[in-house]
């Protein structure tokens, strides 16, 4: 697609004026944009930026959630040849200091007052920062600080800008071409400082579209928008595809409210992280193991039913008559109702990706009637680089190279993409891009995988994670802690999983239980507890997940690969690992080399047969406060199973 963003947005202003663009919640309603009025609006505030000096190529920080007037800040960014980058609204201040130092930034565009305060506690460290311009001015009212000024006050001074100067806006935009800079999204830094991926409007509409005609999406799509604007996921969705499609998007109000948000919009089109879908899951788990005799009776039976015949409903299968009536029957008393219940009677396409998803949890989605998906892709490659087509949907792969795609594994196992989605560089930063970007335009994605017989792409694992085990039994063993881990959070009653052994005989791992669900499996027990690191703790919480883990040591001696990476030892965490503390990245990720150098004492008790360690933890609390959390923590042996031998 040779267009551009802006472009794109005056296309559909033009040819579907009164048609909905976007939705914002506010007060409990659901108030309409159109695309005439967002063109509007785009065009106030490019003039009330270009006003205050915004330049061309000059880069604009934006933080805050989905909001419509964030979108079109991005826009009008954008149609004055600006970059727009997006930084994490959940970020502490600290974490801004260095995008915005990095790349130069004077302006900020931020949602609210906490985001404000954010701005104001860096302005030492970042001197360049001369305007911060805030959408909702709640709380605001007595701040005095030089460029501070409201949204709508800029929007305001830009639309008298605009009746003296008509023709400004649309000569800004024609200034625009396809292979300028778009946006800039930076990487979550697991290894040090974040790398800003430089995108241009061609190789992020190119993708936009590309994954959009492999869905067939339309402008009748519905979108929820409720992931992190800074994460590109979320950005192609309600950003990209919304302008290549012209489908409506809807913002929630609130974190808080996005499931009641969910079941009010009913989107055709959605995307979430596995871990959204864990949570749903568990939700419903919970308040079928509530439910009453009669009830819970009828869901398991019919869920059986379901875990039989949907998949091959799904999946274009012949199916008897029998079983589609039972299934019918099913969908009436069950799988609709719950469809309804989760906000997914209207999902046309669901889309998971960011970390493998449990095969159980996938077969539920599919098994009641949603056809939710698996895509690989990063922020390096805009996002689509696989897709699974319809009826050729598995749980242990992310789908087939879509259109423009080209992969191929190096000699190390390593995939290699190329792509017009491909970033066009990192920022000020020749070294790392030539690290990833070779001479023939082939990206080095760092994960390791193969492709199987059926042409479907497999991960196994990080390459730089790959590693083996030494001495013992195993001597030379391949070791995938990512596949280890995920495999272990395929479980409802484990959140986190940190695995070590590369280089070590055994493996090992430290464990993060889900609160709400082993909170409600030991209410059901009467098992009393005094928050998450007393119930982390109980004797009968780690019989629980000891059973976990040994599950999944059954299942890794079934795989010749990595029957070694069998987990003997475990631990379960006093503490939830939080990105606060440095423990996750922003986008949920584990960073596993500053865990393994924090719990260094944990590791060592891990690894040197102790029964039980004591550890004292700072941990930082929400208000910006820090504290100390101390506990004795037991160490757990788990059984292992002798490999299993793979049929002549």
């Amino acid at each position: 697609m040779r267009t551009t963003f802006p472009r794109l947005l005056i296309q559909h202003a033009s040819t579907r004026p009164d048609a909905p663009a976007m939705r914002e919640k506010e007060y409990g309603i659901w108030q309409t944009t159109t695309w005439r009025q967002m063109r509007e609006r785009v065009q106030h505030i490019a003039a009330g930026l270009h006003q205050l000096g915004l330049q061309r190529g000059e880069h604009l920080v934006v933080i805050g959630a989905n909001r419509p007037s964030l979108y079109a800040t991005m826009l009008a960014t954008q149609s004055l040849g600006a970059i727009p980058v997006p930084l994490y609204q959940d970020a502490v201040a600290a974490e801004c200091v260095f995008p915005i130092n990095n790349a130069e930034v004077r302006f900020a565009v931020v949602e609210d007052q906490e985001q404000v305060d954010k701005m104001l506690e860096i302005r030492p460290q970042c001197p360049q920062l001369a305007h911060i311009l805030f959408d909702d001015p709640r709380g605001l009212r007595n701040y005095d600080e030089p460029g501070l000024a409201g949204l709508k006050e800029i929007e305001a001074a830009g639309a008298v800008f605009c009746q003296e100067h008509p023709d400004f806006f649309q000569e800004q935009v024609e200034l625009g071409q396809p292979d300028d800079v778009a946006a800039m999204f930076f990487t979550s830094g697991t290894t040090g400082n974040p790398k800003g991926v430089v995108h241009t409007h061609f190789t992020l509409l190119n993708r936009a579209e590309a994954g959009a005609k492999f869905d067939k999406l339309t402008e009748k799509e519905e979108v929820l928008a409720y992931l992190p604007p800074a994460w590109i996921g979320q950005n192609i969705f309600s950003y990209a595809q919304w302008l290549c499609c012209g489908y409506v998007v809807n913002c929630p109000e609130s974190s808080a409210t996005v499931m009641i948000d969910l079941k009010e919009i009913g989107p055709t089109y959605y995307f979430a992280p596995p871990r959204i879908f864990e949570g749903m899951l568990t939700s419903v788990m919970i308040r079928m193991e509530d439910a009453g005799a009669i009830k819970r009776k009828m869901f398991h039976t019919f869920m059986d039913v379901a875990r039989r015949i949907g998949p091959r409903l799904m999946d274009g299968q012949p199916v008897g008559l029998g079983e589609r009536l039972l299934y019918a029957l099913g969908d009436v008393l069950v799988y609709g109702p719950l469809r309804n219940n989760l906000g997914f009677s209207r999902v046309r396409v669901a889309y998971t990706a960011g970390e493998a998803i449990g095969p159980d949890l996938f077969t539920f989605y599919r098994s009641i009637g949603i056809n939710l998906k698996q895509l690989y892709g990063s922020t390096e490659t805009a996002v689509f680089v696989c897709l699974q087509p319809d009826h050729e949907v598995r749980a242990d792969t992310v789908g087939v190279p879509c259109e423009g795609v080209e992969i191929k594994l190096s000699d190390a196992g390593e995939i290699l993409v190329r792509s017009p989605g491909l970033l066009k560089g990192y920022y000020k930063n020749p070294k790392a891009t030539a690290e990833v970007l070779d001479a023939d335009g082939w990206y080095h994605t760092s994960d390791a995988g193969f492709i199987d017989a059926s042409g479907h792409l497999k991960i196994i694992d990080r390459v730089k994670d790959v590693g083996r085990l030494r001495g013992g039994p195993n001597d030379g063993a391949m070791f995938a802690p990512k596949y280890v881990e995920n495999k272990l959070k395929f479980f409802s009653y484990i959140k986190e999983a940190v695995a070590f052994g590369d280089g070590r005989e055994k493996v090992c791992a430290m464990i993060n239980i889900d609160f709400d669900a082993v909170g409600n499996w030991a209410e059901r027990r009467g098992l009393p507890y005094a928050g998450y690191t007393d119930l982390a703790g109980k004797p009968e919480v780690y019989a629980l997940i000891q059973e976990c883990v040994e599950k999944v040591n059954a299942d890794l001696s079934r795989d010749q690969m990595l029957s070694g990476s069998q987990i003997h030892r475990f631990l379960i965490l006093h503490k939830e690992l939080d990105a606060d503390d440095g423990e996750l990245t922003r986008t949920n990720k584990v960073r596993r080399g500053y865990i393994g150098e924090k719990y260094a004492v944990l590791v060592d008790a891990l690894y040197g047969g102790k029964t039980e360690q004591y550890i004292e933890t700072q941990v930082k609390f929400e208000d910006g406060r820090t504290g100390q959390i101390s506990a004795t923590l037991r160490i757990a042996d788990a059984k292992t199973f002798a490999p299993m031998q793979a049929a002549a």
